[in-house]
């Protein structure tokens, strides 16, 4: 089963290789990138087939050569065929997890917008702590990290923070840090030194090329207005933050880190297409299943998808029940074991779909 699906998969992998060499495809560019996204990810598929074919040809070879070899060779041949089965199975365990279906934004960058929510001033400060915990994750992970724009509070927090990271597996690990942050210790502003409980909100979209969404100009209306630092402070003079309101849908971006105001707009381009483009797979997810519309499998934004206990040294992610004492090296960038765990509950949770739609 698994060689006959290889063979319908090589054959896909051979037919987009030569037609990405036609001129006329070439010059699509919407056609082009979703062809390179598609070839790319047939690549590996391919690759690991040709290995799962070669050692299912030496097994082959080696039972074949079993039934006449002599007595001194019997042993060699048995351990031949021992090791071949061995990587066998090991290939065809991998080729599920390739073979499962893929998140089409797999391979995006992504747009990162955190904003402090319940809990004032401090859930401003746990936004802050939340930014400098993904900016040292971007930077173990070897991922590009760009801010795009942010509001700084009073105390030094973030009021809301945009910022995008780049990577080839960006999505794959991110999209499942969307939703509310919760977190509970002793705020600065304490001064009983009692526990208090704060949120920030986390949203995370796929970056949107401009072949993916089409925005018609005449559908948004830009505002220009003067960028402003902490406390209201006005950081310079002109008219250079840019605020994009798109009318169809009332979404709104603003921008204003950066001192020209064609950049701003740029920025803020760039965040309302992946906008947009979020919200056209959330109506596809709502069309196919009105009872699962979400990012990450476990939950939307409204939910409280992980705590992080400070006074405990404890992080906990509710969505798979899982509880780690190292809160101290988490926010400081090593999330490897929360996210890998995030991983291995979908890929189980896309196994066991898959066998039961077998049976």
């Amino acid at each position: 089963m698994v060689l006959e699906r290889l063979e319908t998969l090589d054959d896909e992998y051979r037919e987009l290789e030569a037609r990405m060499a036609d001129p006329d495809i070439a010059s699509d560019n919407k056609r082009f990138v979703e062809m390179s996204r598609r070839y790319a990810a047939l690549g590996d598929v391919v690759a690991l087939g040709g290995r799962l074919r070669a050692r299912t040809d030496d097994l082959d070879v080696a039972r074949e050569l079993l039934t006449e070899a002599d007595a001194d060779e019997r042993d060699e041949l048995r351990d031949e065929i021992s090791a071949a089965e061995v990587d066998i199975a090991r290939l065809e365990e991998e080729l599920k997890v390739l073979l499962l279906p893929t998140d089409p934004n797999d391979g995006r960058n992504v747009i990162v917008e955190i904003r402090g929510a319940e809990g004032g001033e401090e859930a401003n400060l746990f936004a802050r702590v939340l930014y400098d915990m993904y900016q040292s994750y971007a930077a173990s992970r070897g991922w590009g990290f760009e801010v795009l724009n942010s509001s700084v509070s009073d105390l030094g927090g973030f009021d809301e923070v945009t910022f995008m990271l780049k990577g080839d597996d960006v999505w794959t690990r991110m999209k499942f840090e969307a939703g509310v942050h919760r977190v509970q210790r002793v705020p600065i502003t304490e001064s009983q030194g009692r526990v208090h409980t704060s949120s920030a909100t986390m949203t995370v979209l796929p970056e949107a090329d401009e072949v993916d969404i089409t925005i018609d100009m005449n559908d948004l209306r830009f505002d220009t207005y003067r960028s402003s630092g902490a406390g209201g402070q006005h950081v310079n003079t002109t008219d250079s933050a840019v605020r994009v309101t798109h009318l169809p849908t009332g979404e709104v971006v603003s921008m204003q880190d950066e001192k020209s105001q064609l950049q701003n707009r740029e920025r803020a381009l760039k965040v309302l297409r992946s906008r947009l483009l979020q919200r056209e797979e959330e109506q596809r997810r709502a069309d196919a299943s009105a009872a699962r519309r979400d990012q990450t499998g476990g939950g939307g934004r409204s939910e409280k998808i992980r705590t992080y206990n400070y006074k405990e040294n404890r992080v906990t992610d509710h969505r798979i029940g899982l509880t780690i004492h190292k809160l101290d090296r988490i926010v400081a960038g090593d999330m490897d074991e929360i996210s890998d765990g995030l991983l291995l509950d979908e890929r189980t949770r896309q196994l066991q779909e898959t066998d039961s739609s077998a049976s």
